[in-house]
């Protein structure tokens, strides 16, 4: 060069690409795959042996008819909601539990339903009989003729309700007080008589008309009033035959029921009024578990409730003894 200076050399690379070996990297491919399937049939073996005999059952009926399993149920059909491998309540049962499906429910509920009807026609009968029962007691008993007017029964949703009515002229307690009147003790004791043999059992409660008492409302009350009343004529009933235990709730009502509720003063509020309870009755006052077991009952639990226990009802509430207040309205 003309200026003596070194020309630097150009070098150029050039890469030779070759060729892979035998299949490249699609064995990869294939490795993943099979791990993937192997991973797949090991978790159906766990789950075909952690799986009750009859959930395989189910399994293979839905597989055979799925319309069918799925409307009428079957085995293994998956309604237990219990980790022990039986399934549902019962411990001792190894296989899946058993679902009848609609129709057994149907046919339950149909059974329950007929149990109710049978039980309202046998308490039909009985309160039937019990009113011609009293009617007749009371048209052959001259005594007690006498007074029919002030004695009245009517059926009504909760069973026979037997009042008797206060008059102006035959007052059935003394003024003011709980003392039963004679003529009123011979009518308790013949109408408790009368229930003695009814397998139903009874609610008593006693009503007085609006007038206040005396006293006023923070002393003796029409309140206190009704429920001595009451238990006074408790006594007479069970004196005339009843036995204690018939009676299921004794209970003062003062003047909240009136009879004649356009004249809150009239001698009619003035009442004593028992019901013969009907089952259904019976069962809105008293816990399902008091209630003896019948064999009415008893298809009627076994259709789809909780069997009560038998036994001996709670013991009724004992009132103490009455004592007679002075008189200072006309009760």
């Amino acid at each position: 060069m003309a200026d003596g200076k070194k020309l630097q050399p150009i070098i150029i690379k050039r890469v030779k690409k070759g060729g892979h070996s035998a299949h490249g990297g699609a064995w990869k491919i294939a490795y993943a795959d099979f791990v993937t399937a192997m991973m797949a049939f090991f978790l159906l073996m766990w789950l075909l042996g952690s799986t009750a005999k009859g959930e395989l059952e189910g399994i293979a009926s839905y597989f055979s008819s799925p319309i069918k399993v799925s409307l009428m149920g079957g085995d293994g059909t998956g309604n237990s909601d219990s980790i022990l491998p039986g399934g549902g309540r019962d411990l001792s049962r190894t296989a899946g539990q058993v679902d009848g499906g609609d129709t057994e429910r149907a046919a339950k509920l149909m059974g329950a339903q007929m149990a109710r009807a049978e039980l309202a026609r046998q308490d039909a009968v009985r309160i039937d009989a019990l009113q011609r029962k009293i009617t007749a007691l009371i048209a052959s008993n001259p005594q007690l003729a006498d007074f029919g007017s002030q004695i009245q029964l009517e059926k009504t949703a909760d069973g026979l309700h037997i009042q008797i009515v206060d008059e102006q002229r035959r007052p059935m307690f003394d003024t003011g007080s709980a003392l039963v009147k004679p003529y009123m003790r011979d009518i308790l004791r013949a109408i408790g008589g009368a229930l003695g043999d009814v397998e139903n059992r009874l609610s008593l409660a006693g009503h007085t008309d609006a007038t206040p008492y005396g006293s006023g409302q923070r002393g003796y009350s029409n309140w206190e009033l009704s429920a001595d009343r009451a238990n006074a004529s408790r006594r007479e009933l069970v004196a005339g035959g009843l036995p204690d235990d018939k009676l299921l709730r004794v209970e003062g009502l003062a003047s909240s029921q009136l009879r004649v509720p356009d004249n809150p003063t009239d001698a009619a509020n003035r009442r004593i009024s028992i019901v013969v309870l009907t089952r259904e009755a019976e069962a809105r006052m008293l816990p399902a578990r008091a209630l003896p077991l019948t064999p009415s009952t008893e298809a009627e639990w076994a259709a789809g409730g909780q069997a009560p226990t038998t036994g001996s009802p709670p013991a009724l509430q004992k009132f103490p003894e009455v004592s007679t207040f002075p008189a200072e309205t006309t009760r």
